[in-house]
């Protein structure tokens, strides 16, 4: 029946023109914005939902939710391009996903992301309109304890995959990311958290600009001083491209069977992203990271990842964060609470418009679920026709010499951050992190768990303290809450302890080595 409702809502859609030719400018809007770094999918929503309060209800969700759709996908363009996602839910993307830009895949990188995020949007859609009722009730079982758990999961994971060097060194980013969610007020007493009477810090620092700083400042700087040196020699065509612009001879395979071939990556990847959407307000940043985390622990080619030849690193962050749209939608309908900050915005569209969601929508709107659902089915339609016209453009933008293109990026750059809120404070926090993430890329310590830390900090304070409260001050409750905190704290401990067991068992082979190396070295002087 689910089903039926779906596919009718669906053909409404086809069978009005307006509607369709809406949607379609919207997703291509949606993947500009994603594209561009700092202007996300959840900005983008915001600006709009302003401009349509006057706006019929059938052309505003078109174009709201072809922002939604777009912007989650184009936030993996810049991300493989530059090395600077559009949106937090493409930094995972951008691990790989850069490397075949710099191996000349810029364009097959692309298509197979867009047959990644097709994918995932597709399964959303069908968990958002025929297992809506069943995934809210596992959501509602998470309380302050669960959510605690999750985000420090989270931290844990991100900064134990995507260092290059010892895993501590991400841990140490994502306790620094966390350090610097926790500037402003806090939000439980209201009481100001290490502002130093400034007045711009006591908001806290936004994450966008803090994003921009850490990922887009370094990437410039390094550029332009290649470009300075002089000509590329062989090493650096390898590491950045000939002018930034390398072409692949090769004729690359179709992008549609390279996505195909990985169909267990897929599967796993979308539930990921469908579970963790429909938790109130975790959103499809952390739903892109776990899909990473996963697919790599399951990887029959560990070789290949970190190499720009291992699609498996493309394709489930990527199914992830659009499966993730789905999810979200779920709570955000069926409870009112939005599973991520594109939802959280949406939640607002929907008052305005005298739409509530909540458990009494199927009384009052019994349709609206599935309209929000085929709206998102059509608006996978446009992306593929849009990622289709956009994906070579896009890719020449590496033959874009770096002299030229970095500066254009940093004006951007610096743009996005300040439209976010309008305040020239953004625009130093762009300039400080950008310093501080260039001088840390220098000490191999990455951005990603830095950012994801300021992104799960709010949540790791806030639940952790109130889960104390609750419990009066009980610490032991975090472990014996229920079946889902005592499942966390399994999984963080394996996650340390295999993370940290193989290094210290490295650092005493290394030293029996050396006492080995100076007991030969003094019986040769004997």
């Amino acid at each position: 029946m689910e089903m039926l409702y779906l596919i009718e809502e669906f053909v409404k859609i086809l069978m009005n023109p307006a509607v369709l030719l809406i949607l379609f400018a919207a997703t291509a809007l949606g993947t500009i914005i994603g594209a561009l770094p700092g202007l996300t999918a959840t900005m983008g929503i915001a600006l709009l939902t302003g401009l349509t309060y006057k706006v019929p209800v059938a052309y505003t969700f078109a174009i709201l939710m072809g922002i939604y759709v777009g912007g989650i996908y184009g936030g993996s363009i810049s991300a493989i391009l530059l090395n600077i996602p559009g949106t937090a839910s493409a930094a995972a993307t951008a691990i790989e996903g850069n490397l075949f830009a710099k191996r000349g895949k810029a364009a097959l990188a692309i298509k197979v992301t867009r047959s990644a995020s097709i994918i995932g949007t597709l399964i959303g859609v069908l968990a958002l309109a025929l297992i809506a009722p069943q995934l809210s009730r596992i959501a509602l079982q998470f309380s302050a304890v669960e959510y605690f758990l999750l985000a420090v999961f989270g931290v844990l994971m991100c900064g134990s995959i995507v260092t290059s060097d010892l895993t501590i060194k991400g841990w140490i980013g994502g306790l620094l990311g966390l350090a610097i969610s926790f500037i402003g007020y806090d939000v439980i007493s209201g009481a100001p958290r290490f502002d130093f009477g400034n007045i711009n810090l006591s908001g806290g620092i936004s994450l966008i600009p803090a994003m921009i700083g850490f990922y887009a400042v370094p990437e410039v700087i390094k550029a332009l001083s290649i470009a300075r040196a002089g000509p590329p020699t062989i090493s650096d065509v390898n590491a950045v491209g000939k002018g930034n612009g390398i072409v692949a001879k090769e004729k690359d395979p179709n992008s549609w069977l390279v996505t195909f071939k990985h169909i267990p990556v897929i599967i796993r990847s979308a539930l990921i992203g469908v579970g963790i959407g429909a938790l109130p307000g975790v959103g499809e940043d952390v739903a892109a990271w776990i899909g990473y985390d996963n697919a790599k622990k399951s990887s029959k080619h560990k070789e290949k990842w970190g190499t720009g030849e291992c699609y498996e690193a493309i394709i489930a962050p990527e199914v992830s964060n659009n499966a993730a749209i789905g999810g979200a939608t779920i709570p955000l309908l069926t409870l009112a609470v939005p599973g991520s900050p594109p939802a959280a915005v949406l939640l607002g569209a929907f008052m305005i418009h005298n739409i509530r969601p909540g458990p009494m929508i199927m009384v009052d709107s019994p349709r609206f679920i599935f309209y929000i659902a085929a709206l998102i089915l059509a608006a996978v339609i446009a992306l593929w026709v849009v990622g289709m016209l956009l994906a070579k453009p896009m890719s020449s933008i590496l033959k874009i010499p770096s002299v030229y293109l970095m500066p254009i990026i940093a004006v951007l750059s610096i743009v996005g951050a300040y439209a976010l809120n309008l305040k020239r404070f953004d625009i130093l926090v762009v300039v400080a992190f950008g310093i501080i993430g260039y001088i840390l890329d220098k000490m191999k310590y990455s951005a990603a768990p830095i950012v994801l830390g300021i992104i799960l900090g709010t949540m790791i304070d806030e639940n952790f303290r109130r889960a104390l409260i609750v419990n009066k001050g009980d610490p032991t409750f975090f472990f014996t809450n229920s079946w889902i905190s005592v499942m966390f704290v399994l999984i963080i401990t394996v996650v340390i302890l295999k993370q940290l067991l193989p290094e210290r068992l490295a650092a005493k082979a290394n030293l029996k080595s050396l006492y080995a190396f100076l007991s030969s070295s003094l019986k040769k002087k004997g």
